[in-house]
This record gives C-alpha cells, structure tokens and sequence, in this order.
C-alpha cells in the first residue's frame, strides 16, 4: 500500500479546516498558507537594570489594546488570544511574522505544535535589536501552518485545554538581565572611573615629585652650607 505523503494545508483547506480548529476563526486572517494568530491578554517581560526589584516583576494582564514595550536583550513570554487545536492527522508549525522579526524580535520557544494539543500557544521570544520593541494586545504578529500526516497518531497530547503563561516558566528567567546597551554602558562608565583614578594617581605623583625635588634641593642646601661651614675657617 501506497503511504499517503504529508503536505502543507493550503489556504482553501485552512478555510475549510480550521472553523473549530482556531478559536475565534476568523476567514480573513487566513495569509496564503498560514493564520495569523494575535497578542492574548498576558505577558511576562523580563526585568531589565532599571528595574527597582527584578524578583517583584511577575506574568500580568493586559487590557484590550494595552501597549508594552520589551527592552534591547530582554526575554519575554507572549500568549496567543486564540484557542489552538491541533487534530490527530496534523501538525503545526508556529513562527513571528517578517515584519516583527525585521525589528528584532526572535523566536526562541519550540517552532511545532504537537497533534492533540489544545489551548493558547505561548511564544518565548528575545529582542535582539538595537531598541525597544512596541506590540499592543491584539496586534496580530504570529503565523501558524498546518500539515498532514501520513495518518491519524495514537502518540499526541492527551487533549487538556492549556490556558495562560504557565508561571513556573518566568521562574525559570528570574533576576534581572543585562541587555547589549546597558553592558556596554556600564563598561564606558568602568573605563571613566578608570581613567579619572589615573588621572588622579598621575597628578599625585606629580606633586610627590614636585615636593620631593624640594626637600632634596633643601637637604642638599643644608649639606652644602654644613661642609662649607666646615672647611672655612
């Protein structure tokens, strides 16, 4: 028997497929082969070196439409509004989209969806540019794709809605990280504290020689007049 070959669902099927699939569906958001899922309503971004207390800072909700900022070579942890649900014959796939990435921001949670699995997707995510990046809850900034197997799979999730950013996984980031800029900022300010010492050391090492070529000169002066002194009768 022939094994059917996996393929990539198109944007037909997804229309077809994902009403129950994708909760809210919304046919629009279909873009060519993949959904664009949005920015749900928590996040957890990680304490840069301004913060006051980087072990207060926790997962918090946002309000419809809150903006947030994550700071240059922060973590943070996004959830998806919709509910995700992968059938038995299928697997997904997840990315940021190109005009996010392009402003810094990294995927670095898994990039697949297992079959059977249930619940919003939480994207850990790491700026990797130069400044901050702005998103606001609702904003649609992620792709998912779908894609057959070869047949339906025993091996999945076990079904179990998943809700939320599990906050044993901000535990694990705790404590605050030092981003690119604020290195390099507080290495500038080492490297002035270094150099105003030295300048510091020099200067006093100037007037150690200052005042040691006097109380040579003086010493010299005395030992002179004594030994003149001395042969003059």
């Amino acid at each position: 028997m022939t094994t059917p070959k996996a393929t990539f669902w198109s944007g037909e099927t997804l229309r077809e497929r994902l009403n129950g699939l994708i909760e809210p569906f919304v046919p629009d958001n279909v873009d060519c082969a993949a959904y664009t899922l949005s920015v749900g309503s928590e996040v957890y971004v990680s304490p840069s070196d301004q913060a006051v207390d980087p072990q207060t800072v926790t997962v918090r909700q946002l309000d419809p439409g809150e903006a947030f900022a994550i700071p240059p070579g922060q973590f943070a942890f996004l959830l998806t509004e919709e509910i995700v649900t992968v059938p038995d014959d299928a697997l997904a796939f997840i990315s940021i989209r190109a005009t996010t990435k392009f402003r810094g921001l990294i995927n670095v949670s898994g990039f697949h969806v297992d079959p059977g699995y249930r619940g919003q997707l939480t994207f850990a995510v790491f700026n990797a540019g130069p400044v901050s990046v702005h998103l606001r809850q609702g904003k649609k900034i992620f792709l998912i794709w779908y894609a057959s197997l070869d047949r339906k799979t025993s091996s999945k999730k076990d079904g179990q809605v998943h809700t939320g950013i599990d906050t044993e996984l901000p535990t694990r980031i705790a404590g605050k990280l030092q981003s690119f800029a604020s290195l390099s900022t507080k290495i500038k300010e080492v490297e002035e504290g270094l150099s105003t010492r030295i300048h510091a050391v020099e200067k006093a090492h100037a007037s150690l020689r200052v005042i040691g070529n006097i109380v040579v000169g003086v010493v010299v002066g005395v030992v002179v007049g004594v030994l003149v002194a001395l042969i003059v009768p």
